[in-house]
């Protein structure tokens, strides 16, 4: 298989990010394979992999990744992987919260892929920009608000880009995952102690009941959850098509988000989400 070009991929630390940076390597892809903190990074170059810290809160560092990532040769795919989550009850959300999570799954994801842009312009082939989702891009879900608002955000400037790319080589992919096993919620941890004050709110009984076991407890297989390698094969059929589809979902629940967002009145989506 000849040499395939370079590929940026965020949130490199672990989970779909990390195993894609995996899959992509052994498919014969230069792969960056960022990181948000310096430790990681080191963890990745350990691996062989070529990273930088690229930390999506942060316009300096942004800014400089487009030259970082083209020091070894043309870019040709971005991965926009990285994401946090916040849970909480949407009257519980405070507005610094929602700032936090969109600076990450929105502006800084936003930021790079104009960053990157110019690049992909530039190039004499066909580029592509992969922007991950998730089934709550697609529907929304109690205690999920702020994380469900942010990619229903991303899915909608995702769409638009995509209608203004169609004039020029780059093409624009929404990949949009169900469960996939990760430290996703280990992660949203840290951010639920920091932004939710779970305790002084009108449901602190059902954070108590629901939230916080689900939250805390040790992590146990969903029914239709997959590994990162599920959505690694689609990110990679994606990169390499000569006309990728607009969006590809990954498991049983996106599959059935999508069919029912067609399909059902808002009533009888609320009552699916509900069920499941």
């Amino acid at each position: 298989m000849p040499p395939r070009q370079g590929v940026v991929i965020t949130g490199c630390s672990s989970g779909i990010g990390l195993d894609a940076a995996h899959h992509l390597r052994a498919r014969g892809w230069r792969v960056l394979a960022t990181c948000r903190k310096p430790e990681d990074v080191a963890a990745r170059r350990a691996e062989g992999f070529e990273s930088f810290a690229l930390d999506l809160n942060d316009p300096a560092s942004i800014a400089a990744a487009p030259a970082r990532a083209a020091e070894g040769g043309p870019v040709t795919a971005l991965v926009n992987n990285a994401a946090i989550a916040i849970p909480g009850a949407v009257e519980d959300i405070p507005a610094g919260a929602l700032r936090a999570i969109f600076e990450t799954n929105l502006f800084g994801t936003h930021d790079l892929t104009r960053a990157m842009i110019p690049q992909f312009r530039a190039h004499d082939g066909p580029t592509t920009i992969v922007n991950i989702s998730s089934v709550l891009g697609l529907v929304g879900a109690k205690w999920r608000g702020a994380y469900v608002a942010s990619k229903f955000a991303l899915e909608g400037l995702t769409d638009v880009l995509r209608q203004e790319m169609e004039d020029t080589q780059i093409r624009v992919v929404l990949v949009e995952p169900g469960p996939i096993t990760s430290r996703f919620r280990l992660n949203a941890q840290a951010q639920f102690a920091r932004w939710i004050d779970w305790e002084a709110s009108p449901r602190a009984g059902q954070y108590r009941a629901r939230l916080i076991p689900r939250l805390y407890k040790p992590a146990t297989k969903d029914r239709f959850e997959l590994p990162p390698a599920a959505v690694s094969r689609v990110i990679a059929r994606a990169i390499e098509a000569d006309r990728p589809a607009p969006r590809y979902h990954v498991t049983v629940p996106t599959r059935l988000a999508a069919a029912g967002r067609r399909l059902l009145p808002t009533r009888g989506l609320d009552w699916m989400t509900r069920r499941s």
